[in-house]
């Protein structure tokens, strides 16, 4: 097997082999916009000679993280041929792009599985969470708390970027795993005229509050289909705001839209605040939760003295990756929350907490509690106090979480 970069005369057979794998035949107009996804993407493939048997594709993202940002590859399209299944070129591919990132000192890496079986074994963890939510919309929305007043307006989807995306830039630092967006990928990739997934969905249709603005939401609406039963609907891909006043009026807002009975929201944060001052939590209802953002330490040290800290700690922590052996080993990592650094250094001394990489990539973000890990049997705690120690210093003030599927 050849581990070679796909050029772009192989985009089409790339996509070829991933419509075979997830079993997709798209019309010319999707493949179109896939192809045009996958242009500025860095392209790894296994080839068998000059036939491509798998491909992945990965998009050049920022990722916030507690207290800054990170470059990101965002892994996408990742494919294998069924004839060559099981002979390692997932593998082989992974470990491609994993040497990539060490030689340009990219630290972190990112994906939604498909399988979540398959991505726990290349050391990714789930790092975030999202809430499938439905709220029965045939009476108006009961709050606990008064909505802000200021009046509401609709934005053309083509005037999003400049109207808008500067508020959502604004946000990422108050969460992490959030991904930023060029007009690319607001255009793209966020507002397409129609919903890969549903094409019975509107347009999408942007909602805002204020001005400047404090808070918006982006949705779209269907209609009821009798011969189905399908209620009439609104789809919500996105809320925020910067207080809870604004989040009230914006989910009053989509709550009270004429002739639609349903509202549902995928992939909400655990955290979000409608779960609480929604009045009545018969009529707001969580559907699922679900893993959303997985993330691969590439340079486990980088990304740690990368992010900011809660607390102080100083713990030894004791790494399995063998994926990336510079991962493996023991490290004391020693966190400063007053100066928001940290160091991460080899030691020879005994481990206070032993773990798999997938399970530090899953609790760097703040978004999965040590202690749980230990609870459930992943994480060894060799000193009584370890795991909440490290907890503390992990701390965020919301939990991470992204709207972004890729």
């Amino acid at each position: 097997m050849d581990i070679r970069d796909v050029p772009e005369a192989h985009l089409d057979r790339a996509l070829d082999l991933a419509y075979l794998v997830f079993h997709e035949r798209p019309e010319e107009e999707k493949r179109k916009h896939h192809r045009e996804l996958l242009m500025p993407c860095e392209r790894i493939g296994a080839y068998d000679g000059e036939t491509l048997v798998g491909f992945v594709a990965a998009h050049r993202f920022t990722l916030s993280v507690p207290g800054g940002d990170l470059p990101c590859p965002g892994l996408t399209f990742v494919s294998v041929a069924p004839t060559h299944r099981r002979r390692g070129v997932l593998s082989a591919m992974l470990a491609e792009l994993y040497a990539r990132c060490a030689e340009r000192a990219v630290p972190i890496a990112a994906l939604w599985a498909s399988e979540d079986a398959i991505y726990g074994r290349f050391g990714f963890g789930s790092a975030t969470q999202g809430a499938s939510v439905e709220i029965d919309s045939r009476r108006p929305l009961a709050l606990r708390i008064d909505p802000d007043e200021r009046p509401l307006r609709l934005i053309d989807p083509a005037d999003a970027p400049a109207a808008i995306g500067p508020f959502y830039e604004s946000t990422r630092v108050y969460r992490a795993g959030r991904i930023a967006r060029d007009q690319e990928r607001w255009s793209g990739e966020w507002l397409p005229d129609e919903a890969e997934e549903d094409d019975a969905l509107s347009p999408p249709r942007i909602v805002a509050l204020g001005e400047p603005i404090a808070g918006y939401a982006v949705y779209r609406t269907k209609g009821e289909n009798e011969d189905a039963g399908t209620p009439a609907l609104v789809r919500v891909d996105e809320v925020e705001a910067e207080t809870p006043a604004v989040a009230a009026a914006l989910w009053r807002y989509l709550a009270s839209i004429d002739l639609t009975d349903t509202v549902r929201a995928w992939g909400r944060p655990l955290d979000d605040p409608l779960f609480l001052f929604a009045a009545d939590r018969d009529q707001v209802k969580v559907t699922r939760v679900s893993p959303a953002l997985w993330v691969r330490l590439i340079d486990v040290g980088a990304v740690l003295t990368a992010r900011s800290w809660a607390a102080r700690a100083e713990l030894v922590l004791e790494v399995r990756d063998n994926r990336i052996p510079a991962n493996s080993g023991r490290f004391r990592l020693t966190t400063d929350a007053a100066a928001g650094g940290a160091r991460y250094e080899p030691t020879v001394d005994p481990a206070d907490l032993a773990l798999d990489v997938r399970d530090l990539g899953a609790c760097c973000l703040g978004g999965t509690r040590v202690v749980d890990l230990v609870a459930a049997g992943l994480v060894e705690e060799h000193t009584p106090g370890a795991a909440e120690e490290f907890d503390h210093a992990l701390r965020t003030a919301r939990l991470p979480h992204t709207d972004d599927e890729f």
